[in-house]
């Protein structure tokens, strides 16, 4: 029991430094479970929330002793009163969640009717504004819980019209939607760009071209997906459109990143295998992330593998993440030992400058938007949670415009103009960095 309650205690601390899916209007079933806590929705509330639950086809079966209805039930747990039950938990291997002055408490199935009890639906007000999470508890021993549950989560508007985005999300359509006008007007440059100088385009360039138009419908679905669960409570199937666009624009992003840094229609019209290798294992990879990404996103935390799901998402975006920074590397080391022999100093040495610049640009692009905007997610009050959406798409966007900069289509790139004095200074450069190496 002990180690079960360890357990408990380190899933829900887990399960609060995740960030949840957005609330909305939910019926789920649960069959069969023996989990002595599960965790439904986390919703950010202003003083006018209101929780809707409500259960059917309940039923309980125990091994032991016949089950308390008193002991089964649920309740809401702020994030500032989630230590202390962790603690209470720890202190006391028996102790029943149900029984903390830390928890909001709503019903138990001894509210269940008519007996033998197997429904009730209720609504309750959050007149405390906070970031609650609703939980139901078992704490029958040994005993296992089937049924369905109806949940709604929302914040009454001063006009009366409910809004089922969290507090901190609320704003989410709209930044979406700017976002989206905003690649869509870059989309633009960029082919005005290509078209301008046709003859320096590269098949690259096409696939670049590609990767904002994903990129930008991935915002509009995202925002009419945002503004209907706002409205309504459900996406009303903007939800797959979204994760089909965000499918394709992640696939097609680490695909331009691998390469571009390779040098693929840039440097050479063709892939070493090993590079061929690396998107062969990062395409894969990508596919199985996004479906991770679909589990997590629509079934919530209430399925017993939503945790390993999380993980497992979080493994592979992090191999899919180191995988494309080796082509990169691989280009910088055969362009410095090409430097040596074929006698184009200047012009190695700009190739050599750009690989470099862009390697620090991909590096500080992941850094941000995996370790930073989770950061802000983590520390941010509920009520600017967006705050980490709006840093993530700037900092995309930031990355976005650099890289399409640097490998742009021109008839004289920057990089590559370069007079005698220049060349001889360098083949000095490169000279001392040999020497430095």
């Amino acid at each position: 029991m002990a180690k079960l309650h360890h357990l408990l205690s380190l899933s829900l601390l887990l399960l609060t430094l995740i960030p949840l899916s957005i609330a909305e209007i939910k019926t789920l079933k649960i069959i069969s479970d023996s989990r002595p806590m599960i965790l439904f929705e986390k919703f950010g509330f202003t003083h006018t929330g209101r929780v809707n639950v409500a259960v059917s086809s309940v039923s309980v079966t125990s091994n032991l002793s016949p089950p308390e209805p008193s002991r089964l039930g649920f309740f809401l747990l702020s994030e500032e009163s989630l230590l202390q039950v962790l603690l209470e938990i720890q202190q006391n291997p028996s102790f029943c969640v149900l029984d903390s002055q830390y928890t909001t408490h709503l019903f138990t199935f001894r509210d269940l009717s008519p007996p033998p009890a197997s429904s009730f639906n209720q609504s309750y007000p959050v007149s405390i504004p906070n970031e609650y999470s609703l939980f139901f508890a078992n704490c029958n021993p040994e005993s296992s819980v089937t049924m369905t549950v109806h949940t709604e989560m929302y914040n009454v508007e001063f006009n009366g019209v409910k809004d089922y985005l969290p507090a901190g999300q609320t704003q989410l359509p709209s930044l979406y939607f700017l976002f989206s006008i905003v690649y869509f007007v870059f989309l633009g440059y960029w082919v005005v760009a290509c078209l301008k100088n046709k003859k320096s385009v590269h098949r690259i360039h096409l696939l670049m071209s590609g990767l904002l138009v994903m990129k930008a419908l991935n915002l509009i679905c995202a925002a009419e997906d945002k503004h209907y669960v706002k409205v309504t409570g459900s996406p009303h199937g903007w939800d797959v459109l979204f994760y089909m666009f965000q499918f394709l624009r992640v696939v097609l992003l680490f695909t331009v990143i691998v390469l571009v840094g390779t040098g693929w229609s840039f440097l050479k019209p063709f892939l070493q295998e090993k590079e061929k290798k690396v998107l062969m294992i990062v395409i894969p990879l990508q596919v199985l992330a996004n479906v991770a990404s679909i589990v997590i996103g629509e079934t919530g935390p209430f399925i017993k593998d939503w945790v390993t799901w999380n993980q497992v998402f979080l493994l592979v975006d992090i191999i899919c993440c180191c995988a494309i920074i080796f082509p990169i590397v691989w280009s910088i080391r055969s362009l410095r030992e090409t430097s040596k022999t074929d006698g184009k100093a200047a012009r190695n040495l700009s190739k050599l400058t750009l690989f470099r610049q862009f390697y620090i640009v991909v590096i500080g692009y992941l850094y941000f938007t995996r370790i930073v905007v989770f950061a802000l997610r983590t520390i941010s009050a509920y009520k600017y949670q967006w705050v980490s959406n709006a840093a993530e798409e700037i900092a995309s966007l930031v990355f976005y415009v650099i890289m399409f900069y640097m490998f742009r289509p021109v008839e004289r790139n920057e990089y590559f103009a370069l007079d005698d004095d220049e060349e001889e200074a360098a083949e000095m450069a490169l000279r001392d960095e040999e020497f430095e190496l």
